[in-house]
């Protein structure tokens, strides 16, 4: 019983949100993207705007690809072939359940959200560190581990930051595998009559009565991404939510998402690109972009680690405002350590 209330508990999650200035002299907001790996869905909110601006059309044609492999097995991430190939620096991450982990024989640590008995271990294996010594005691016991005392076999997405070499190397190295090859997922709607609220880039808290904050902004938009109706008429069982007061009707607003696996320097273009909207003069007093990250993650910023809980959600979103001033927000669950 004590089990079934607590799936039907609520579960906690928590909004963090800042502001600060593309121009700011040590700007944050860059190492903020890029630190977040594991990207699966991207949107951008642009008012007054009806059709995907020609500058943004072409980036977001060219986010991809990732890669499907299917049953591959993991010690090929540890061979020399694929370290030197492809990675640069980082690390192997697993999160395993406790019968796995004692499986592997290998050491880690118990997940800081598996409570007080601990049923969920992390290990990490510095591949770098790896593939300096392949004599090492550690190379042979990684090794020993992946290939005889547990050979574990996962289906894996790959996207590549392609710093020269050719982007087909993928496809050639995993031959010998099932490997497919995927494009991002392209999606948008020209939204008309929508109600909106009321923002200014230096009251990021709201001004009661005048202006709207953070947190209804953040809520509004996550009702428009999911074509919520907000008239909260009397007859709609589905949704109560209405758009915050203060409000404006937009004439129209342009709504764009991405779905697949997409790396943090193409976001990081993508960011790039949105705020530089606003070089010429636009009827838009903002705009926003907002980052879903997957809800399995084991890691979520640089190397947190990332705790499923009941939803999985890690959530980034920017407010970019026409002066170059942003809000940053950042919607986690319980199990996650919060970056800002």
């Amino acid at each position: 019983m004590a089990t079934l209330r607590r799936l039907r508990e609520t579960p906690q999650h928590f909004l963090s949100c800042v502001m600060s200035s593309f121009h700011d002299p040590r700007p944050r907001h860059r190492h903020f993207v890029e630190t977040h790996y594991y990207n699966y869905k991207v949107s951008f909110l642009i008012p007054e705007c009806a059709l995907l601006p020609k500058e943004l059309k072409s980036l977001v044609t060219e986010l991809g690809p990732y890669y499907l492999v299917k049953n591959l097995p993991l010690h090929e991430f540890i061979t020399p072939e694929f370290i030197n190939t492809f990675v640069k620096k980082g690390k192997l991450i697993l999160s395993l359940d406790k019968d796995t982990y004692e499986e592997t024989g290998l050491e880690g640590h118990p997940s800081k959200y598996s409570g007080r008995k601990s049923m969920r271990f992390i290990v990490s294996v510095d591949l770098m560190e790896l593939s300096f010594n392949l004599n090492s005691k550690k190379y042979k016991r990684t090794s020993w581990s992946f290939k005889e005392k547990k050979p574990l076999k996962f289906n894996f997405l790959f996207a590549w930051h392609n710093t020269g070499a050719a982007e087909s190397s993928l496809m050639s190295y995993f031959s010998n595998y099932h490997i497919q090859e995927h494009q991002p997922r392209v999606s948008g709607s020209s939204l008309g009559e929508l109600p909106c609220p009321v923002l200014q880039s230096d009251y990021i808290a709201g001004l009661p009565g005048v202006l709207c904050g953070a947190p209804e902004l953040f809520e509004w938009l996550g009702a428009v991404c999911s074509n919520v109706d907000q008239n909260n008429e009397p007859h709609n069982f589905i949704s109560t939510y209405c758009c915050p007061q203060p409000n404006t009707a937009l004439a129209k607003a342009y709504l764009c998402s991405i779905t697949g696996f997409l790396l943090p320097e193409k976001i990081c273009l993508l960011l790039e690109r949105l705020r530089h909207y606003f070089d010429e003069p636009k009827l838009a007093p903002w705009l926003t972009l907002s980052v879903h990250s997957f809800a399995d993650s084991p890691v979520a910023w640089r190397e947190k680690e990332h705790g499923f809980h009941k939803g999985g959600e890690h959530i980034y979103n920017f407010v970019i405002f026409n002066n170059q001033d942003y809000w940053l927000q950042l919607a986690v669950g319980a199990n996650d350590d919060c970056f800002l």
